[in-house]
C-alpha cells in the first residue's frame, strides 16, 4: 500500500462517539430533567510525579492523583427552574440567611454521565462520586442580548469511574 493510500483511508468500521450525544443525572437534585444540562466537561485527572534522584540522574514515578473540578452547564426556564433546582443544592452546602453550613452526607452527590451511539443506547457511563459544588453562577440578565439564560456550575467530584 503507497504512503498516500495510508493517509487517505478512514476506518468506517468505527464510529466515533460525539460531544452531542450525552444525558447526564445528579441523584437526589436533578434526575428527570436532564434536557436542563447543555454542556458537560468529562472528567480529567492530574498524577503528581515523585523525583528519584540518583548520582546524576532522576528517575519518576507516580505520586498522588487527584480529579480535576467538572464544569456543568445548564439552561434555566421559567418552569421547573434550573436556578431553583440548584439553589437547593447550593443550600444543602451553606444557607446564606441563617449562616449554618451542612454536612459532607447531604449536599455531596453522586453524577452520572451517560454517552450515546446514533440511536440513543448508552455506550458510556462515568460516575462521578461525591461531588461537592465550588462554585455557581446563575448567568447574566442583559437588555441588548436575547441569549438564552445559562448557569455554570463547577463541582469537585471525590473519585471518577469509568463503568463502561
Amino acid at each position: 500500500m503507497a504512503v498516500g493510500e495510508m493517509l487517505i483511508k478512514v476506518p468506517f468500521d468505527y464510529e466515533p462517539k460525539r460531544s452531542n450525544r450525552f444525558y447526564a443525572t445528579i441523584t437526589d437534585v436533578l434526575q428527570t430533567e436532564t434536557w436542563l444540562i447543555r454542556k458537560f466537561k468529562r472528567p480529567s485527572l492530574k498524577i503528581n510525579k515523585v523525583d528519584i534522584d540518583y548520582m546524576n540522574e532522576k528517575n519518576y514515578v507516580a505520586g498522588k492523583y487527584t480529579w480535576d473540578e467538572v464544569n456543568i452547564e445548564f439552561l434555566d426556564p421559567i418552569g421547573p427552574s434550573a436556578s431553583q433546582i440548584l439553589m437547593e443544592w447550593v443550600r444543602l452546602h451553606a444557607e446564606s440567611i441563617t449562616g449554618r453550613m451542612g454536612y459532607a452526607a447531604g449536599y455531596k452527590k453522586d453524577i452520572i454521565l451517560y454517552s450515546l451511539d446514533p440511536t440513543g443506547v448508552e455506550v458510556e457511563k462515568w460516575t462521578l462520586q461525591q461531588c461537592m459544588i465550588t462554585s455557581v453562577d446563575f448567568g447574566d440578565s442583559d437588555y441588548s442580548s436575547d441569549d438564552l439564560v445559562k448557569i455554570s456550575l463547577t463541582v469537585q467530584p471525590y473519585k471518577c469511574i469509568l463503568n463502561y
